[in-house]
């Protein structure tokens, strides 16, 4: 055996542990459906770049990782939209064609070349309704995943979806939905991200032609008012019943006095 040799199986563990510590070192993205489309959520105070952006008509794109490798995935993606949506018809354009061209660039990268991406991204695409949603998410290997609902991916992605899950159901309004995607984000105990420091985009299927939306400025502040009451209603715990006084209680012909039955034990003395 040559010196310095390397199994394919050690070589390929090796990439895929380098590939996942760059992506979890960013920030997580959370993308899931509302009632009236699909809702991209990032923290990204970078004005100039974006983890969120518009594929075509109906389809969006989310990344994780290192800026400049998914920049240039979501740029090819864009002209093979552009492409085929002008050599066919623009119906033609669907995010499972684009994550099977995003499948097909990140596993080859990941075979034959040296570094891997650090890249974890979605595509997803509105339809007509909420059933013909659909949301696809690819790992840096190429793996194509059928995501029902929701999905968080990058930084602590697997603590992200577990809230999430909490506070999400199906038919969430666009203000509910943003809540419960802050929630998400937001260590336990931390400060949430504030308005300026977000990035918030829609796939909103009531658009016509282009469905794509980004939210900012008074609008997204205006969601996160809207959002607040309802989701302190949801965790406030709910207040037990106060049993009647005895004193007040009607007396019943024949039964015996009421009298109650001793201190509540609120565990403060043990």
């Amino acid at each position: 055996m040559p010196f310095g040799y390397v199994s394919p199986e050690q070589q390929m563990r090796d990439k895929a542990d380098y590939a996942r510590k760059g992506i979890a070192r960013g920030r997580s993205v959370v993308v899931l459906q509302y009632e009236d489309g699909i809702l991209f959520v990032a923290p990204n105070p970078s004005r100039a770049l974006h983890k969120i952006s518009e594929i075509y008509d109906k389809i969006g794109f989310a990344a994780v990782g290192r800026y400049n490798e998914f920049e240039a995935l979501r740029l090819g993606g864009i002209r093979y939209a552009d492409i085929n949506g002008y050599t066919y018809a623009r119906d033609d354009v669907t995010a499972r064609g684009l994550a099977n061209l995003y499948a097909q660039n990140l596993g080859q990268i990941f075979t034959e070349s040296l570094k891997p991406f650090e890249v974890e991204i979605v595509v997803a695409e509105v339809g007509d309704s909420s059933d013909e949603d659909h949301i696809y998410r690819l790992t840096f290997d190429g793996s194509v995943f059928d995501e029902a609902g929701l999905v968080a991916m990058g930084g602590q992605a697997e603590a992200v979806a577990g809230r999430l899950k909490e506070h999400y159901r199906d038919g969430l309004s666009l203000a509910e939905a943003l809540e419960a995607a802050l929630f998400a984000l937001t260590e336990p105990g931390g400060e949430r991200f504030p308005a300026s420091q977000l990035e918030v985009a829609v796939l909103d299927r009531n658009r016509p032609h282009r469905k794509f939306l980004r939210l900012s400025g008074p609008r997204l502040e205006r969601l996160l008012s809207d959002g607040a009451p309802a989701a302190e209603a949801a965790t406030q715990p709910a207040q037990p019943a106060q049993p009647e006084s005895p004193l007040s209680a009607p007396e019943t012909p024949g039964a015996p006095p009421t009298a109650p039955d001793g201190d509540i034990d609120t565990g403060a003395n043990g």
